[in-house]
């Protein structure tokens, strides 16, 4: 310990994990260097209350880990639902297939208003499974939202899976199919805690199951059809996230959504994902959907390194900015400059602590396991997961990704308020969170070449403390 640790020295734990190899290591001495940087606690200012941080349960994800020995399938959820591990909080999970689905399918492939052939057996071997396990190992409990990626061909105007609109003529059975789908997954112990209306529905460049909203066509399907459905079969108490795509057009969507008491009535939250930029966390954005609705949910609910195949045991990848997205290669040119390379923990640990210190309650990454291609994927659409595995060794690779996603989920608890926090040093970014308990959480990410020392005050207390270059640390002070 250094030299100033006095009576007046905080009482903290401080778990790193950086580019010269600590994942989420205890650490328990500090440099002392030069010049410090200050961060000052202020809990008394409070912001938004925490809902959770996860990923998603994809039928990928699922089919790989069903391919795995039971040894490293335990392993996984043990490492993202344990206490000892990620402690996820809050998950999603796609209705009907999406693109990290084997195939395209949906429950209600036939033609009929009524629904009568509703099933989700094509999850039941796999999703179900996945989630029941995950259920089993948390011993906290985590919240699950479903999203839809499409409703099947027989409702939509161009009656194929990808792109098109729902037809108004199959508003109320496309509301009865959320109702179903609650239902479906009670039967099997499981209980949703909510949805999104669509995911991304600007669509996704008619590449791979997608159906259009404009903002006014979503809010008069929730306001008028499922809003009322379930409240009516008793699922009143889901929660309804609208939008569920790039934060740039948050305006234009809580504009609608939140127009006037009854266009706002179902909606519970917005639900946003981070594609529109590799660097950008849009504030702005975030602080005008936060001020429309203060009291609902704002949660990021995807967000992903994509158009990628991972680097197996490669940890140093992770933290260089080698790493391209969609846009490097299809943005328009005007909006080229929103994409440029990064490294993918700087990106994933820049936008979580943005998004906090933005009104952000909920932060979801998108899928918890992949193979070594990035997929199985329908469409090969390839993307990294924080877990990569490979079935046909029998091998995992916890990337430096999951335990960036831990130093969040694992601390920073549900119901936890963020606190008001100040930093001295713009080239470090902070957030700070109390939680139920009365531990306060701190996250520190210093991305540049040096190492940092900063002196942590919380009143008259105060603790120095060093984090290496390349590094993310969380510091947990006890009530």
């Amino acid at each position: 310990m250094c030299a100033c640790d006095n009576i007046q020295s905080l009482e903290v734990e401080v778990f790193e994990t950086s580019a010269s190899g600590n994942k989420l290591t205890k650490i328990t001495e500090f440099s002392i260097l030069e010049t410090k940087v200050s961060i000052t606690l202020n809990p008394e200012k409070t912001y938004q209350t925490i809902t959770g941080f996860g990923g998603a349960f994809t039928e990928s994800s699922a089919y790989l880990l069903n391919k795995l020995s039971k040894e490293n399938r335990h392993k996984i959820i043990k490492a993202y639902f344990g206490r000892e591990g990620a402690n996820y909080s809050l998950t999603r999970t796609h209705m009907n297939s999406c693109d990290f689905s084997l195939n395209q399918y949906s429950y209600t492939p036939n033609e009929d208003k009524e629904l009568k052939d509703f099933s989700v057996k094509e999850d039941m071997e796999d999703l179900i499974p996945m989630i029941k396990e995950a259920m089993a190992t948390s011993e906290d409990g985590f919240k699950i939202f479903a999203s839809p990626w499409t409703a099947p061909p027989w409702m939509k105007d161009n009656n194929k899976w990808v792109g098109g609109k729902l037809l108004p003529k199959y508003y109320d059975t496309w509301a009865l199919f959320f109702s179903k789908y609650v239902e479906a997954y009670k039967e099997q112990g499981i209980d949703i805690w909510g949805f999104t209306v669509e995911n991304e529905p600007h669509g996704n460049g008619d590449n791979w199951e997608s159906m259009h909203f404009t903002p006014e066509e979503m809010t008069d399907f929730v306001q008028h059809h499922l809003g009322p459905k379930l409240e009516a079969d008793g699922y009143g108490d889901k929660i309804i996230l609208g939008y569920d795509q790039n934060r740039a057009g948050l305006k234009e969507w809580v504009d609608v959504m939140y127009k006037d008491e009854a266009s706002s009535k179902y909606y519970d939250g917005t639900a946003i994902h981070w594609y529109e930029s590799t660097y950008e966390i849009f504030p702005e954005a975030l602080q005008y959907a936060h001020n429309k609705a203060p009291n609902k949910f704002l949660i990021e609910t995807e967000g992903c390194v994509d158009s990628e195949v991972p680097k197996w045991q490669n940890d140093q990848w992770y933290w260089s900015k080698e790493a391209t997205d969609w846009g490097w290669d299809w943005a328009a040119e005007d909006e080229k400059y929103l994409h440029p390379k990064y490294a993918p923990v700087n990106r994933y640990a820049r936008d979580i602590i943005g998004c906090l210190n933005n009104w952000v309650d909920g932060w979801v990454d998108w899928n918890m396991v992949l193979d070594k291609q990035g997929g199985p994927n329908w469409f090969k659409n390839w993307c990294v997961a924080p877990v990569i595995v490979d079935p046909d060794s029998d091998e995992v690779y916890f990337t430096p990704l999951y335990y960036t996603m831990a130093h969040f989920s694992k601390y920073i608890r549900p119901e936890a308020k963020v606190i008001d926090v100040q930093v001295s040093d713009e080239k470090v970014t902070v957030t700070a969170a109390k939680n139920p308990d009365g531990s306060i959480a701190v996250v520190v990410f210093n991305p540049t070449e040096e190492a940092k020392q900063f002196s942590l005050a919380l009143g008259e207390k105060s603790k120095d403390i060093s984090i290496n270059a390349q590094a993310i640390q969380t510091i947990v002070l006890a009530n």
